[in-house]
Formats: C-alpha cells, structure tokens, sequence
C-alpha cells in the first residue's frame, strides 16, 4: 500500500471515528446530559440552583395541585433568634442559615406563618427537591393504604413483591422495612462514588430499573435486631405500595395526600425510565405545601375535622417499639437518633415525645413540635454537607430548638 493510499485510510478510519463519535452524542444525548448533571449537582456555585430545577434533567410524573387550596395565614411576625448554641459553640444564625446555603425556611405555629423567607434566588413557586424527607411522605401513604386494607404491614416483601424472592428482602418483614431495620447490606456514603447509593443515582442518571436494582442487594443481619439506615428500604416500600394499590405512587398521593391536604401547587416525583417514582427522595414540592405536610402530621392527620392519614398510624409511626431504634445520648450523629415508620425522632423524643422530624439530604428538613404547635421548613443545597462528619445535621436540631425558644416568647 502507498504512502497516499495510507493517508487515505486513516483519513476514512477518522471519519468513521467521528461519524460514531457524532451519532453516540446524539443517541445518548440525554444520557451525558444527566450525567453532567450528576456531577456537577452539588458544586458550590450551583447547588441551590440544581435543587429546584430535577425535572428538567430527569424524567418525572406530575401530582396535581388541589382544587380547594389549604389557606396558610400570616400569624405574629418572628424574629430568629441571633444566635444559637451548639455544645461549647456559639453560631450565628444568619451566618449560618447562609453558610448552609439555605434556600428557603419557614416557621409555622398553630397553624399560621410567623416567618417565611427565600434566599439565594429561590421563590415561593420553587419546587425543591425533597430528598429523603420524601420517606414521610411515603409513611403517610403507607399508612392510608394499610387503612383500606390494601396492605398488611406483618407480611413479608415479596409477598407483594415477586421479584424481590432471591433477594435480601426475601421473607423480610414489612414493618421491619418500614424501620430501616430490613438487615439488607447496604452502603449510604454519599462521599464514596462506589456507594450503593451512587449506584443507585447512576441508575437514574443511565437509565435502568429501580426495582431490579432493590432485587440485587443482599442480606447481612437479621432482620428487625438492627436499624441501619438503608434508603432502598423505602424505595421496596414504594414498589409495594404500587403493587398493593395498582397505581402508580403521584397518582394514588394526588388523590389520597395532596388533594385533601389543599396543596397550593403542582408537586412531581423524579422517575426511573421505567416510571417508577424514585420513592427515597424523588418528591420535588413548594416550600408551603412541604409545612401543609407537617402541620398535617402535627394534627395527628387530619385537617378541619376529617381525618387524612389515619390517626392510629400517626401514633404507630412516631413509637420507638424495640430497643434497636431507640435514640442514644450522643446526638451529634444521625446514626444515635431514634426512628419510627419513616420518621427521624431525636434524642429529646423519649422525654418529649412531642418533637420528630423528616430529614433530607444537604438540609432539607421538616421539624414539628406538636407542645408548641410549632412546624419548621428548611429547604437548602448546602455544598459542605458531607464534610465534618455531617455537622450540619445536629447543628441545625440546635437552630431549630432555638426558633421553638424563642417562639416561646411571643
């Protein structure tokens, strides 16, 4: 072959290249973009942005605003207290709401709002992503679907759910799962891009199944002798709830949550490229509607009489009722709080039963006092949120014991 004929081949082989190149951009366009997406979600300049704009990166199912609205009043106005305390520290508040990146915060008592306030160009028509305070949500939806006997929480998983036979979450019981107590292995560092959480992202973000990914995973203790937070629990719970009902997640909440509890506003769940909503902490809502869900709980599910998530579930959710979930002294990890049916109850919890919270990931929060009819959003991005061994957590319990104080005086 000539030194021409060379050239020519090359060139033919770096055209081909490029045609290839050029046609797998194309083809996977949307693929690389969620990928970008992904790793640039929680970059320091963006973060707060990324929160609230999921639907344009993923795929999603839309639950419809109610027809009659729940009126949220303005109450007395509140000052946030300059500062709070944090073991031998003393933290300025807005330093600190800052520091967090907070996007949005409200504080709602006896069922009007004293303060409400958006930061870092969120508005009141944002819709954030909840991350795993979206696991309440669930609870709550759980808790109807038990009431109308579609489901009975002392059967199994794959009961329910075939497809989970072989799996970790084979002959697990239900109520189990729903304590994060299912014994399944599973790694939650969001720090470790090899984490079975990053897995899972990347299942969103690649496409692929939710519900093949939860029938992977395997067993590594007994189930119900330990609580370990493993957020694919609550993703079983929702391909349960699906099963159990037959409807997809958004549509049964539109109809049994968020229409009776007068949402405001439109809300949608992140889903796989099979249409299943991403239950651990796909839920993307208003800052009002994320406070209409806790006063809702606050008033042990009901509003204006009627009762919306069962009452006797609401107790049920917030009762530690083994040793395992207990909280332990040591509050400064999340791992020594104690948990009910996909709520968060910290150390106070055992001497005031009335205070439990739904967390989030990178600060999204739910806080509810039920002594001091007291409800708390905070909806953030914060950029250093696994840094310091997650600090901001049980620094920002201490900011909001601090706004139920100072609620206190008026």
């Amino acid at each position: 072959m000539s030194l021409s004929q060379k050239g020519f081949s090359a060139s033919k082989l770096l055209l081909g290249l490029l045609a290839i190149l050029i046609l797998s951009v194309f083809f996977f366009r949307v693929e690389i973009q969620r990928i970008y997406h992904g790793l640039t979600l929680f970059d320091k300049a963006n973060i707060v942005e990324n929160m609230r704009n999921s639907d344009q990166h993923y795929t999603s199912s839309n639950v419809e605003a109610a027809k009659q609205t729940w009126q949220l009043h303005k109450g007395e106005p509140l000052s946030l207290p300059e500062t709070f305390n944090y073991y031998d520290e003393v933290l300025n508040t807005a330093d600190y709401i800052g520091y967090t990146h907070t996007g949005s915060l409200l504080v709602m008592q006896h069922g009007d709002i004293r303060y409400e306030n958006y930061f870092r160009g969120e508005t009141e028509n944002d819709r954030h992503i909840s991350f795993s305070v979206a696991k309440s949500f669930i609870s709550a939806l759980f808790g109807i679907a038990v009431s109308e006997g579609k489901i009975d929480i002392d059967k199994n998983a794959d009961d329910y759910l075939p497809i989970l036979k072989g799996s970790g979450y084979e002959g697990v019981r239900i109520k189990d799962i729903l304590q994060m107590s299912s014994g399944v292995a599973f790694n939650e560092d969001y720090a470790d891009l090899n984490s079975d959480i990053n897995r899972f992202g990347r299942i969103l973000a690649l496409g692929g199944s939710f519900d093949e990914f939860a029938a992977s995973l395997e067993n590594e203790v007994k189930p119900g002798t330990r609580r370990l937070y493993v957020s694919i629990d609550t993703q079983v719970l929702g391909m349960i709830l699906r099963e159990a009902t037959g409807r997809s997640i958004s549509d049964y909440m539109q109809e049994k949550l968020w229409q009776p509890m007068g949402a405001e506003s439109d809300a949608y769940w992140v889903t796989d490229s099979h249409n299943m909503e991403m239950a651990l902490g796909g839920l993307n809502a208003v800052l009002r509607d994320y406070a209409r869900f806790g006063q809702l709980a606050m008033q042990n599910g009901q509003r204006d009489g009627k009762q919306i998530i069962p009452a006797q579930w609401m107790k049920d959710s917030l009762t530690m009722d083994a040793a395992h979930l207990k909280p332990k002294q040591d509050e400064r990890s999340l791992d020594n709080w104690g948990y009910g049916y996909q709520w968060w109850l910290p150390p106070e919890t055992e001497k005031h039963p009335a205070v439990f919270m739904a967390v989030g990931i990178y600060d999204q929060y739910i806080y509810i006092d039920r002594a001091r009819a007291l409800v708390i959003v905070k909806l953030s991005g914060n950029p250093y949120y696994t840094e310091d061994n997650y600090d901001s957590l049980p620094k920002t319990l201490a900011l909001f014991r601090a706004i139920a104080e100072q609620s206190d005086k008026g």
